[in-house]
């Protein structure tokens, strides 16, 4: 081509095609100190490779098994989106992959991200990956790598899509749940901030029935808009769970078994940590429900059954123990900052209160009581 014919026909580079190249790079270079934040033993690299590097032997690991866990946070995205508020949504990311590691007795080692977006934006971007950020320090995880894609066509201007890849590490022999849960074993629940990450497709419908606006101050929450109360992030129970375990031992101690409460609320979520022989009751009295759980029932005139398998009303995580050790376990939790409930026990499958089916298994959740709103 010569040189006329390039100035009446000037190249298509992939910047006109949408994609920029350097605003990439620079998100890179912004990111970087906040991914060094996170170091911890195992991992000392610097984002730029083409993989993240660990090093087991290097985070003190004898003879471990890898656990591994990815998830994103749902819908409540579109709300973090629609009102300019991205500083805490990457908390959540974190959360949903951390706090199902944990669960099985592993402790998180390193995270990775996946940031989509049709057109990137390097300060919206720069927000959402500080919150991942800040909940891998919470975890005491190393953020060691990621990928971001501008794709053109694939997303609406000023969307955005995540997702989360964690890695854990637990001891050959210290894996949960346990195979020795039997009836009289305790149940212990451990508070949820909020809605956490789970059900939001409900609670923004729910949100648009009422007529509410998102800066409208919550009927929920004194002092926050509607859209600060439910964006809270989904908490971390990382450290207290590892504390726990430890001081009670894993092998042969107290923790018998963990469960997060995500989609399926306390109905699904239990009963996939317990043996076929077992089943779980459940004291609904014992804690109080957020007040947000409240509006949302009153709003959608859901009945508790409803609320129990799509909430995790109030309750983000569920520990079973050993009934002789439940008091020093709640002790444990109390000096890591927790406030822990007694929420139930283990007992005989079946009941006349049965509301829900175990998953994989012919049994149910037993409720007594009805649920409560603080």
């Amino acid at each position: 081509m010569t040189e006329p014919d390039r100035e009446r026909n000037p190249a298509i580079t992939y910047r006109d095609a949408g994609v920029d190249i350097d605003a990439g790079n620079r998100l890179v270079e912004l990111i970087k100190p906040l991914a060094r934040a996170t170091r911890r033993p195992g991992a000392d690299t610097d984002l730029g490779g083409f993989g993240g590097l660990f090093d087991l032997k290097g985070a003190g690991f004898r003879d471990p098994i890898l656990v591994s866990a990815t998830d994103g946070v749902g819908t409540k995205l579109k709300i973090a989106i629609d009102t300019g508020r991205h500083a805490t949504i990457g908390i959540d990311l974190v959360a949903m992959c951390v706090n199902d590691l944990v669960v099985q007795g592993a402790e998180p080692l390193f995270f990775l991200d996946y940031f989509a977006c049709g057109k990137l934006d390097v300060e919206i971007a720069r927000a959402v990956v500080a919150g991942i950020a800040d909940g891998c320090r919470e975890a005491g995880c190393a953020l060691i790598g990621g990928e971001t894609a501008e794709m053109p066509g694939m997303y609406q201007p000023g969307d955005y899509d995540l997702a989360g890849f964690a890695v854990g590490a637990v001891e050959r022999g210290e894996i949960l749940p346990r195979g020795d849960i039997v009836v009289g074993d305790v149940l212990i629940g451990l508070a949820s901030s909020g809605v956490h990450s789970n059900g939001y497709s409900l609670v923004r419908r729910l949100v648009k029935e009422s007529g509410l606006s998102w800066e409208a101050p919550a009927p929920f929450e004194p002092g926050q808009s509607v859209a600060q109360a439910l964006l809270a992030p989904t908490r971390i129970y990382v450290k207290p769970l590892l504390a726990a375990i430890e001081a009670v031992g894993g092998t042969e101690g107290a923790v018998k078994a963990l469960a997060h409460i995500t989609g399926g609320g306390l109905s699904e979520n239990v009963p996939r940590v317990l043996p076929e022989t077992v089943a779980a009751r459940i004291d609904l009295t014992s804690f109080s429900a957020l007040p947000v759980f409240g509006w949302l029932a009153q709003t959608g005139r859901l009945p508790d059954a409803e609320m129990l398998k799509t909430f995790n009303c109030g309750i983000g995580m569920v520990m079973v123990v050993a009934k002789s050790e439940a008091q020093s376990v709640v002790r444990t939790l109390q000096e890591a900052g927790e406030a822990p409930f007694l929420i139930g026990e283990i007992v005989p499958p079946g009941g006349e209160r049965s509301e829900a089916k175990g998953r994989g298994n012919a049994w149910a959740v037993q409720y007594t009581g009805a649920l409560r709103f603080g």
